[in-house]
């Protein structure tokens, strides 16, 4: 069982986590949320289709992305996430590297930090430690900015395994234990078409770190450029596909845009490892 807060989760099933983009600007949904009236209707057609986490983001971080002051990032993401937590029956998580936005998401419900630079920004490890709340360390490369421009590796598995373990390793020091700790190996975060197949490979290495295991390639680029699909929306099969794969490698939580669909092929993943 994991303590997300206001609720304890068993994730020995896999657990599907709704995209929800309050910006307008993100890669595959930007602009369709960015009222707080559009984001709550979403997040309850999500949790309605068997959405158990709803990941709120206000900072778009696709290739390319500008940065966002934390008084804009405070103002898109905290009314949504009082509006959820006040009506829906869902953790709320937070999609955010700012110390200032994290602290003011738990303190309105939100259960669960979901940080794109594994806390690694000027107080961000610190504010986390003081939440008590669990946290998701996500490996990137650069930043949002540049970071697909040319991204290279000695070995993407091992790196990124060991970038994970050292930022664990700070967690640690810093109080937050590792019963509070989730990974996410990021997909498409400074990574190449080669590196986003060879870490999806070689997935099941990740058990290795003790944590839970949280995946996101939702419509990705990398799915895209695998099947030829330049439109986001048009990526859904190649999505379900990856979904499927990752859950069997050892993933516990699949961050998409697509919840009904992607929780009817895991349901069928775990009915088939159950069985």
């Amino acid at each position: 069982m994991v303590d997300f807060g206001c609720r304890q989760l068993s994730l020995d099933s896999p657990r599907v986590m709704g995209v929800l983009n309050v910006t307008p600007d993100s890669f595959s949904d930007g602009g369709c949320f960015f009222e707080p009236s559009q984001a709550l209707q979403h997040a309850r057609e999500m949790v309605a289709a068997g959405a158990t986490f709803i990941d709120v983001g206000g900072e778009s971080t696709r290739p390319g992305a500008d940065p966002l002051s934390v008084d804009q990032e405070l103002e898109r993401v905290v009314p949504v996430v009082e509006a959820i937590c006040a009506e829906l029956d869902a953790v709320v998580s937070v999609d955010t590297s700012t110390p200032e936005v994290m602290g003011a998401a738990v303190a309105a419900g939100a259960g669960l930090i979901n940080d794109v630079r594994a806390l690694q920004r000027p107080g961000a490890m610190e504010m986390a430690a003081s939440l008590g709340v669990p946290v998701c360390l996500m490996h990137m490369q650069g930043e949002p900015g540049t970071m697909q421009a040319d991204p290279r590796y000695g070995d993407v598995v091992e790196d990124v395994l060991g970038f994970l373990a050292d930022r664990i390793g700070h967690c640690e020091v810093a109080g937050i234990p590792r019963s509070r700790i989730l990974v996410d190996p990021g997909f498409g975060f400074g990574k190449s078409l080669q590196h986003n197949l060879q870490l999806l490979k070689h997935l099941h290495r990740f058990s290795s770190l003790r944590t839970p295991l949280l995946v996101g390639m939702s419509r990705k680029s990398m799915i895209g450029a695998v099947l030829g699909r330049t439109d986001p929306g048009d990526r859904l099969h190649g999505s379900l596909a990856v979904a499927v794969m990752a859950v069997m490698a050892g993933a516990q939580i699949v961050r998409v845009h697509d919840v009904k669909e992607t929780g009817d092929a895991l349901a069928m993943v775990d009915a088939v490892n159950r069985s």
